[in-house]
């Protein structure tokens, strides 16, 4: 099997939703999973699910430097070294350990801000195994990594809680 390349995005909730059910779906049909988590604290609620699952193998960032916008230059250096060695990390054992899935959420916003080096992520989707799926989750994504997707998934907000005040909310949005 072709392996392609997923892009969900958008302004609306579930881009890591939608990424967790198709890591699901493919580890129940005896698929291995890597799934990797980018600017998120590991904390999230799909996680201690995800563990459970004897083919998936879940591998997240655990370094939180807080909100890009209150970054000092210092941090955002930080960030910037601790995410490019974990994108490296996670790209390597998925060819090594020949993984059927990768699951990069967050990887665009990781790299719209500059933590990651585009170009890296872009090297690495034109040289991929052959049979290897990725999935990219993030807003925004850089033409030249759509063009290399074989899906883009748009999830559109229409109306969310956070526009009337209410803030995450644990189980739900993370």
């Amino acid at each position: 099997m072709k392996g392609c390349i997923h892009i969900y995005t958008g302004n609306g909730k579930g881009k890591t939703s939608a990424a967790t059910g198709l890591a699901v779906r493919f580890a129940g049909t005896g698929g291995r999973v890597l799934f990797s988590q980018f600017l998120k604290d590991g904390k999230s609620g799909e996680l201690s699910v995800l563990e459970t699952i004897d083919e998936i193998d879940v591998d997240v960032c655990r370094e939180c430097f807080g909100f890009s916008f209150a970054m000092s230059e210092e941090t955002r250096a930080q960030a910037k070294d601790a995410y490019t060695a974990y994108l490296r990390r996670i790209l390597k054992r998925a060819v090594d350990e020949s993984y059927g899935l990768l699951v990069l959420d967050e990887i665009i916003a990781t790299c719209n801000l500059g933590f990651v080096d585009q170009a890296e992520l872009v090297t690495f989707l034109k040289n991929k195994p052959n049979t290897l799926e990725v999935v990219l989750t993030g807003r925004n994504p850089a033409q030249e990594i759509v063009d290399l997707a074989d899906y883009v998934s748009e999830i559109k907000k229409i109306k969310h809680p956070y526009d009337q005040g209410v803030l995450a909310r644990q189980g739900i949005e993370y």
